[in-house]
């Protein structure tokens, strides 16, 4: 007897720091996309595959968007993010518990065109200081916006994943696998490398440096079994280069030790890192640049 198979693109979209990427994370019982404390730190659409007997979800983890286009990038990632929308069988909306900002109503706007199903997740419950006000909170998400399902969670306990897993699987559409069931992403090895070295600028640099920042991969090389990888850090000025490296180079050491270990872990194998840090000057207002980079508005 042949079992169907159920297969379908969720996009996740949520205002920056929400918990999107956690969210994905956890789902995916793997670290796919990068996350920090910081806005802005999913620049790209991230692809994540979760094939469970006979679903596979295919995850779609957006840039945060924010209400105004204050600059190039910014316009960048709002266009990533807004072209999601467009590709879906099924929206998860994820929103922070007892918050709503302008940022989460001009999602919602966007949400409301294109006329597809949403899932509404009511993340970070677990730093609730009042548990009752979840209820008024829900009943007050439910006059906004029309929801298949709406379920609270926390992403980073993994408190109520199951119940959501299970819904998402109920709202896919027959269709055969898009993936291997064996294969988690569909992004490539140079993309994480460069991904999880960028992550370690955010958490480790922290309110020092501006968004300025985006790293490249000059070089990979296999030696015996040792994996040899080249990056630049790019920046915008020469104080930023400064803050990257650190007094007696303490910061750009910790970057490349930290980024080194999840490298290893990513690759169950030896990694050596060699990091530099150079300037680019205006990188986040150029369009060839943020091309470059992975942040064109203008592509497919």
């Amino acid at each position: 007897m042949t079992t169907n198979t159920h297969c379908g693109f969720i996009a996740i979209l949520g205002r920056p720091n929400v918990g999107k990427s956690t969210l994905m994370n956890h789902l995916l019982g793997q670290k796919i996309s990068i996350t920090s404390r910081r806005p802005q730190t999913t620049r790209e659409r991230i692809v994540g595959v979760k094939t469970d007997g006979n679903h596979q979800m295919i995850f779609l983890d957006t840039p945060g968007v924010y209400a105004s286009n204050q600059s190039e990038m910014d316009r960048c990632l709002q266009k990533t993010a807004v072209k999601t929308i467009g590709m879906v069988d099924l929206i998860v909306f994820v929103v922070e518990a007892n918050q709503w900002k302008p940022a989460d109503q001009w999602i919602l706007d966007h949400i409301k065109k294109s006329g597809f199903p949403v899932l509404l997740v009511i993340n970070k419950i677990d730093k609730m200081e009042k548990k009752e006000d979840l209820l008024p909170f829900m009943e007050a998400m439910q006059e906004r916006l029309e929801a298949v399902d709406m379920i609270p969670v926390s992403a980073l306990k993994s408190l109520q994943l199951d119940a959501l897993e299970a819904s998402l699987k109920s709202r896919l559409p027959e269709h055969p696998f898009c993936f291997p069931e064996d294969q988690v992403t569909d992004r490539s090895d140079v993309f994480v490398m460069t991904e999880t070295i960028r992550e370690k600028v955010f958490r480790i640099l922290g309110q020092e440096l501006p968004y300025s920042t985006a790293v490249s991969i000059d070089k990979v090389e296999m030696v015996k079994k040792r994996r040899d990888i080249y990056a630049t850090i790019w920046v915008e000025k020469d104080s930023q280069k400064a803050i990257v490296i650190g007094k007696k180079g303490a910061k750009i050491k910790n970057i490349g030790t930290q980024a080194r270990a999840d490298l290893e872990t990513y690759f169950d194998g030896h990694v050596n890192l060699q990091l530099w840090v150079k300037v680019r000057r205006g990188w986040t207002k150029d369009p060839a640049s943020l091309k470059e980079f992975g942040m064109s508005a203008d592509d497919d």
